[in-house]
């Protein structure tokens, strides 16, 4: 990855819509060079997609929290069920396994605290392998899908 590629990936973080034509423009790059390494990059996986940021709130999903879990067991296979299970709720926004103690942080959200408190208690509390949960609410995002810096 050069300069250029550099260039791109930041115009392209800013905004996912711009043409090629305009990408090529503002990195002072000739449409074709431009594109091959657009392609290049997507092919590569650096580029994983594009896609519309949406505000939660605004489509219905006013409560956020985070849900840190612990599991039974550390093997391989309690492992993969808890994250297969994990991957089946589209309430979790974003999951990430972590080292020590606790395994995993789950960020949560939904319509409100009703809603949350059932998913918690009919799928949550119910995946396999979970010893402990323990949530905390958010109370506000300071920073939400910061850029990397490049």
């Amino acid at each position: 990855m050069d300069k250029m590629d550099k260039k791109i990936l930041a115009e392209l973080q800013q905004n996912g819509r711009l043409s090629l034509t305009e990408l090529a423009e503002k990195i002072g790059l000739s449409l074709s060079p431009c594109h091959r390494r657009v392609r290049a990059l997507e092919e590569s996986g650096v580029i994983r997609g594009y896609r519309a940021q949406l505000e939660p709130a605004l489509i219905g999903l006013q409560f956020a929290t985070i849900v840190f879990v612990t599991l039974r067991d550390g093997d391989k296979a309690s492992v993969s069920a808890f994250e297969e299970a994990v991957i089946e709720i589209p309430q979790i926004v974003q999951a990430q396994r972590l080292f020590g103690d606790p395994d995993y942080m789950l960020h949560v959200v939904t319509k409100d605290l009703l809603s949350f408190q059932k998913l918690y208690d009919e799928r949550l509390s119910a995946m396999p392998n979970v010893q402990r949960l323990i949530s905390t609410m958010v109370m506000k995002n300071v920073v939400t899908d910061r850029l990397y810096p490049i």
